[in-house]
């Protein structure tokens, strides 16, 4: 079930066109990550899901229905900007911001105390923001992100700043938030975050929407036809494949194991390749290399630069 969409979404500024007919579709507890280059439009859209600007057309649906003023106290924003008041308390502020976001003092002094506990940051309840790292400061602002339980979280590059270590403590909370039943929309250029957290992405580059899609299903339409092949001792490949109705087009050797391109024909399966390589070779391993969604991103945005 949908929880949120964007229908063919237009926004411009001054001339330029920020966001040329987009549309996305976030599914009910599952992580979207939004990706693209700086500039693409993502901040853009973010803010137009935050009804902070709204689109020169197309149309926002939230929950099944059109979007409303009042849809604002289900959605929870982490902007790559952060934006705590330096002077205040890390506990006043806090607190502050929870009621803000419609709790009463003692539920979010209550829901406050669970998250500071769960950060182990409860010594930092009467420091000043402008006393805290970069990464401290962070922490604090995602609990206030989160402290309301909202239906839809966005996260604006929510891993700046941090070390690996509280980077991936963070990883971990925002999966345990979707398994709680939050849907979340990530945004990111990390695209080793976007592998570990994202069920579906879509990526904007120019204003426009260029890919979109589960991440598995992307992963397997973009590979190139490179396999890994381990034989027990070193053995050129490239010796044995000529006349075997398929082109070797890369040899990449690294100890006994090799990374090989073969053109294969579009109905050739892995299986029927490997019945070719084992006909005149002792293969001891042999796997087809998925691309990562740091390949696809770059071949998708080279793509789409070419095309123009």
């Amino acid at each position: 079930m949908e929880l949120f969409n964007a229908t063919d979404v237009v926004k411009d500024y001054a001339g330029h066109r920020a966001l040329d007919h987009v549309s996305i579709s976030v599914e009910e507890q599952s992580i979207f990550g939004l990706l693209g280059p700086n500039g693409a439009g993502k901040t853009t859209l973010i803010r137009i899901i935050n009804q902070i600007t709204a689109p020169d057309s197309g149309e926002i649906y939230f929950m099944g229905r059109k979007v409303k003023s009042t849809d604002i106290q289900y959605i929870g924003y982490l902007p790559e900007e952060r934006g705590l008041y330096k002077k205040m308390k890390v506990g006043e502020q806090a607190l502050y911001l929870a009621q803000l976001k419609g709790l009463s003092r003692n539920d979010a002094l209550k829901n406050l105390k669970k998250w500071f506990e769960k950060f182990e940051i409860q010594g930092w309840w009467n420091k000043k923001v402008e006393e805290l790292s970069k990464g401290m400061a962070q922490k604090v602002q995602f609990i206030t992100t989160v402290i309301h339980e909202p239906k839809l979280l966005i996260f604006d590059e929510p891993f700046s700043g941090f070390d690996p270590i509280n980077a991936n403590l963070l990883k971990n909370e925002i999966l345990q938030l979707k398994e709680q039943g939050a849907t979340i929309i990530f945004s990111t250029h990390n695209m080793g975050s976007v592998e570990e957290v994202c069920d579906h992405i879509a990526l904007i580059h120019k204003s426009r929407k260029i890919l979109d899609g589960n991440i598995y299903d992307i992963k397997e339409n973009h590979k190139l036809g490179i396999f890994e092949i381990e034989t027990p001792t070193l053995t050129d490949i490239t010796a044995n494949f000529s006349g075997n109705g398929f082109q070797l087009i890369e040899n990449e050797i690294r100890g006994n194991r090799q990374r090989v391109k073969f053109q294969k024909s579009e109905h050739e399966s892995n299986r029927e390749v490997l019945q070719k390589l084992t006909a005149q070779l002792d293969i001891s391993a042999f796997r087809e290399v998925i691309p990562s969604m740091n390949d696809v991103f770059i071949q998708v945005v080279e793509q789409a630069n070419l095309s123009k």
